[in-house]
């Protein structure tokens, strides 16, 4: 671990401040301390922002709040999530262990670095880590890897499970600087990697996440989360899919519908929604539909069976949303 400066605001100003100066802020810290230690991250200043008031879920009609220092564990446990939300319940309580979950908070959830070997191996290389040094994974081990959203220069994974879910609910992200506050749909949070994998969202210099706003209804009510995985703790997914339909009279009003471990990205799927929109309810509109989630897909030499695995992992959640009371 390289030498750090370290400071603990004790009001927003101040923190917003330090960031503007250059300062990575940490919370829960459970991923950039471990990138500290292996030297892949090399922060000069640390800015603790755990005395900021960004730490209370609230509730109002249509809408859920949750601060950004809400920690992984609250989130899932609170009644008005498993009742409006669940599968942001279901997400988390699939997301690391549960010492970590009591750690971890939803913004720096949000904001994880990949999982990826050879960004976390300093000698491979890595455009993440390194502009221009090149991606060892495209000729490498990349069984893991993404087939969705990739580019000659990047094929990592979007780690978070949370991030899959919200992206399903159209969820909006509050940020701040020392100039202003703005609100942008989660999907526009994150970066393609494009020509420029050392990208990876779109906050300012500075910016902060002190939200995230939850619409409910219907199809949020009727939702959940698959995650599928090599073991079924403490793994990253290779698959996962975050289904919430709306359902009346057996006909699908809409559908929302975002999968993980399969893209650079939390992805999106608007072509399977399109074409369950308006379908009844049943076996055959779910498996015509789950055919088109891997559209697009450009596999590599280990990962070649994620095709088949998304399309099936998004038919069976779709089965089994659709049968939620």
């Amino acid at each position: 671990m390289f030498p750090f400066h370290y400071i603990k605001p004790a009001d927003e100003l101040s923190a917003l401040r330090a960031g503007a100066a250059g300062g990575r802020y940490i919370a829960g810290g459970t991923m950039l301390v471990d990138l500290m230690r292996e030297t892949v991250e090399r922060p000069e200043l640390l800015v603790d922002i755990n005395a900021l008031p960004y730490t209370s879920i609230d509730v109002q009609p249509g809408t859920i709040r949750v601060g950004a220092l809400v920690r992984v564990a609250e989130l899932a446990a609170h009644p008005v999530v498993r009742q409006q939300a669940p599968m942001i319940s279901q997400a988390l309580e699939l997301t690391a262990s549960a010492q970590l979950r009591n750690l971890a908070t939803v913004g720096g959830n949000l904001l994880q670095r990949p999982r990826c070997l050879y960004f976390r191996d300093v000698s491979a290389a890595c455009n993440r880590r390194t502009p221009g040094a090149g991606c060892s994974a495209i000729e490498g081990r990349n069984r893991t890897h993404a087939i969705l959203g990739t580019s000659r220069h990047c094929i990592a994974t979007h780690p978070s499970d949370l991030a899959v879910a919200l992206l399903a609910l159209d969820s909006v992200v509050v940020a701040r600087t020392i100039a202003r506050e703005r609100r942008f749909a989660l999907a526009d949070l994150f970066r393609q990697p494009g020509d420029s994998p050392h990208w990876e969202h779109n906050l300012g210099p500075g910016e902060l996440i002190v939200a995230i706003e939850v619409t409910t209804g219907p199809a949020a009510r009727r939702s959940g989360y698959l995650k599928v995985r090599d073991r079924e703790s403490f793994q990253f997914a290779l698959v996962s899919a975050a289904v919430a339909l709306d359902v009346a009279a057996g006909t699908i009003r809409s559908a929302r519908i975002a999968v993980g471990g399969v893209a650079t990205v939390p992805w999106r799927l608007p072509a399977v929604e399109a074409a369950l929109r308006g379908r009844p309810a049943d076996a055959d509109v779910f498996r015509r539909a789950a055919a088109l989630a891997a559209d697009g897909a450009k596999p590599l030499r280990e990962n070649g069976f994620k095709v088949e695995l998304l399309k099936r992992t998004v038919e069976r959640q779709l089965a089994t949303v659709a049968v939620m009371p």
